[in-house]
């Protein structure tokens, strides 16, 4: 069967193994991202926004100080803010993410790796 290009069944059985414990650490991560809350917070420190792990808004904090700027700059430092935390809360979702798969080899003989 070997000198039809298939892969062997232990490496099936191992790329199975990894695929279900990816699967499982996976659904914690879920969780753990679910759980983080991840700070943005504007160039000047007066407006903060937190997102979890996966960029679910969860509060904003304005400085009362910001209010009385006007709204275009409340509205610019919000978005400043909002733009750090989804830049922070992409990258350790991504890191995360990274991490969990590494050890993952999909290129198995036989499979077009």
């Amino acid at each position: 069967m070997a000198g039809f290009g298939l892969p062997n069944f232990g490496q099936l059985t191992e790329a199975f193994r990894k695929a279900q414990q990816i699967q499982q650490d996976a659904q914690l991560l879920q969780q753990e991202l679910d759980a983080m809350e991840i700070e943005g917070t504007s160039g000047d420190g007066r407006a903060s926004v937190w997102l979890s792990g996966n960029q679910q808004p969860l509060r904003v904090r304005l400085d009362p100080a910001l209010l009385q700027d006007g709204q275009e700059a409340c509205e610019a430092a919000t978005l400043e803010a909002l733009q750090a935390a989804y830049e922070q809360s992409t990258a350790t979702m991504k890191g995360r993410m990274e991490e969990l798969t590494g050890g993952l080899d999909l290129n198995l003989p036989g499979l077009g790796g």
